[in-house]
């Protein structure tokens, strides 16, 4: 059978035509918010002025990371879930590090009892990706004059604003690469913001490493693959940085710093058991007054995963008034021993009491 590369051609081109389909919303809610955004800024600094698309942009962050907020605190519990049953998995690892199999299997059911998801902590990556996509794709078509997103094909007035908007006299639909024109404005501002966003990463994981990790979580190969992302995704930032617009690296600037506050606050008020960050959050509960043990109690209770609750084998549960919690109880069986002594013999029988209905019981 012959290779037909027009026939695999034809599988991309139908490929990218699905990628192009769904990504119609994203294009619609980012052009939306920017828009909008834009109006409410344009009296204030202009129509053309870049500081009005900067604030734009913005808004836009500032929208999507509100709408967020609960997937990034899912992710903090979890990730804090997993530092803090890492002694359990070590002891997994040491029991049965030679069956990987059932490694797995442990692991997973150790998992399931704790109410950990270790893949919830990706959720807010994974969110983020196609939303800065989105952005990438509306800014990069500013740049080239093609409007994407409803709200920019309705307004194709818009579309020719942001492409020529500057700020600090950097094109905000500009790139670091390639130079054409030389080292220029765009270039400087790019570099900056680049800088900028990859120390905000550096710090914002080492923070965490530093103040909210148990020194189990350095041990072992979690450990190493702990450091190895505190120098990897910065150095990420690095190499795909010069290709992004200028107006897509406010958007990770904003984005990282909200991160990073909000990262803060969480691990000053709900830090990790057996951290430093922990031990400062208990000092500071002693001194108000308040039981550390006790709050961290409540919390777990709250944060695990309630399990179902069954009925003791033999019992029938009653139900109880709404809001209460199920209960459960045995019927009460006696027993009369009586002896007859005909024929001398003694011959025991036993005599339960008669059992009332189900119906006369919910009567009672």
């Amino acid at each position: 059978m012959d290779f037909d590369p027009f026939l695999l051609l034809g599988i991309f081109d139908d490929l990218g035509k699905i990628a192009s389909a769904i990504m119609q919303p994203l294009y619609w809610a980012v052009s939306g918010i920017i828009v909008l955004a834009h109006r409410l800024w344009a009296p204030i600094f202009g129509a053309d002025s870049g500081i009005t698309w900067a604030l734009s942009i913005i808004v836009l962050t500032v929208v999507i990371r509100t709408l967020m907020m609960p997937l990034y605190a899912k992710q903090l519990n979890s990730t804090r879930a997993m530092q803090s049953i890492q002694p359990k998995i070590q002891a997994l690892q040491a029991k049965y590090g030679a069956d990987r199999e059932r490694l797995g299997q442990e692991t997973m059911k150790l998992y399931k009892e704790e109410g950990v998801s270790p893949t919830s902590s990706c959720l807010p990556l994974l969110i983020q990706l196609p939303i800065f996509w989105g952005l990438y794709r509306v800014l990069y078509g500013a740049a080239q004059g093609q409007a994407r997103g409803t709200f920019f094909i309705n307004n194709p007035d818009l579309v020719e604003s942001l492409r020529h908007a500057t700020l600090f006299n950097a094109q905000l639909s500009g790139t670091f690469l390639p130079i054409n024109n030389g080292f220029g404005a765009t270039q400087i501002l790019s570099l900056i913001m680049i800088i900028m966003m990859t120390a905000l990463l550096f710090f914002q994981q080492l923070h965490m490493m530093r103040r909210n990790m148990p020194p189990s979580a350095f041990e072992g190969q979690m450990g190493q693959q702990q450091k190895m992302m505190l120098y990897l995704m910065p150095a990420m930032y690095i190499f795909i940085g010069p290709q992004i617009p200028v107006g897509v690296l406010v958007y990770w600037i904003i984005s990282n710093l909200w991160t990073f506050i909000q990262q803060y606050v969480i691990i000053r008020n709900y830090p990790t058991p057996n951290t430093p960050a922990y031990i400062e959050w208990e000092e500071r509960m002693v001194a108000k007054g308040k039981d550390p043990k006790e709050i961290e109690r409540v919390r777990a209770s709250k944060g695990r995963k309630a399990k179902s609750s069954g009925t003791v084998p033999g019992s029938r549960a009653v139900k109880g008034n709404s809001g209460d919690a199920p209960t459960v109880s045995r019927q009460e069986v006696k027993r009369d021993t009586v002896r007859n002594d005909d024929s001398q013999k003694k011959v025991v029988q036993r005599q339960q009491v008669q059992r009332t209905s189900r119906a006369a019981r919910k009567k009672k």
